[in-house]
């Protein structure tokens, strides 16, 4: 019944409603107190307003009204913690198998790039019913990627990657802004998401797109050189990074970390950060000379390295890391 509400947004993806429902529980709880405290303020001016000849008298606290005034607001803001927690861990946690969808933001557009390898400038097209995970960077200053109808609302930072997800649940157009100051054309940093019928948004996938993400990152892989020292045998100079992904990952010094998205990004920018356990910091820099567009492909082809099948003797090994095992299109 929201959804015609003129103050309310229109609600189009699956999360939306429980962050509505705690947003109506908040609103209506300070309405409440807001009416009860200004209720009983009338009422104890009235009942114990000053009187010409009457004695004022000594009141007696109470233990038990104390302890309960005490007990109730803490239950109440146990319950507004630990909604809000689960909304919280739901949120940042995407589910297994979500399509991923790269974007930059820069002043004043979003870019945006889907693993197939369509672009999109200011727009965003996406199926109905499939979970999305945006992976997100910043060009320049810090921005913030904002869909009112889907209730997501994501600081994109320089120098980093931050993680959103939705699922839509409504075709349709929806309104995206970037919800950070960002300079003098911040308020021209608009753009839509158009939500899709699945065969409708196969049919768009499919026109015009010049390659997959992966196989524009394989390719540059190949361009800079990083196919002689990332090898799949033990000859390379640097880590195979064959299924290296999501892998816990040691470094020289003992400290232990997870390859994720910042994890590798880092790696390419400011190799001698993290320099994994057994090799020297001979790794160029990259800073400069590779755009964040470029980092996203490199990103995504690293990610899309898997390892050989257990139990697949006899069949064809991966190809090595800087081969072609796709076929590329620039």
């Amino acid at each position: 019944m929201f959804d015609n509400f003129p103050l309310w947004p229109v609600r189009a993806s699956a999360g939306a409603g429980n962050i509505d429902a705690l947003y109506i529980f908040l609103v209506a709880l300070s309405a409440f107190m807001c009416a009860a405290i200004f209720t009983m303020i009338v009422v104890f001016a009235t009942m114990y307003r000053q009187r010409r000849g009457v004695e004022a008298e000594q009141i007696e606290g109470s233990s038990a009204l104390e302890i309960t005034w005490s007990i109730i607001p803490l239950g109440i803001f146990m319950v507004i913690f630990l909604w809000g927690a689960v909304i919280y861990f739901h949120e940042r946690t995407p589910p297994q198998g979500a399509s991923e969808v790269y974007v930059v933001g820069k002043q004043w557009m979003w870019k945006l790039q889907h693993q197939e390898g369509q672009r999109e400038i200011n727009e965003l097209h996406v199926p109905v019913g499939r979970d999305v995970r945006l992976i997100m960077t910043s060009q320049d200053v810090i921005h913030s990627f904002y869909v009112p109808a889907f209730r997501i609302k994501q600081d994109v930072l320089p120098g980093r990657y931050t993680t959103a997800w939705f699922r839509a649940t409504k075709p349709g157009v929806y309104h995206l802004f970037c919800s950070q100051y960002c300079g003098t054309m911040h308020s021209g940093m608009i753009g839509q998401v158009v939500v899709m019928e699945p065969a409708q948004y196969q049919a768009w996938l499919s026109g015009g797109t010049t390659g997959s993400l992966a196989a524009s990152g394989e390719s540059l892989f190949q361009q800079l050189g990083c196919s002689t020292c990332h090898r799949t045998d033990t000859q390379g100079r640097g880590p195979n990074l064959v299924g290296i992904f999501g892998k816990p990952v040691q470094l020289e010094g003992g400290r232990t970390v997870i390859a994720d998205e910042n994890y590798l990004r880092q790696c390419i920018l400011s190799p001698s950060t993290n320099v994994p356990s057994g090799f020297k910091p001979i790794m160029p820099v990259f800073q400069g000379l590779v755009g964040e567009e470029q980092l996203n492909a490199l990103v995504a082809y690293i990610k899309s390295l898997s390892p050989a099948p257990s139990g697949a003797a006899g069949k064809p090994s991966p190809a090595p890391v800087g081969t072609s095992s796709q076929n590329p299109k620039e």
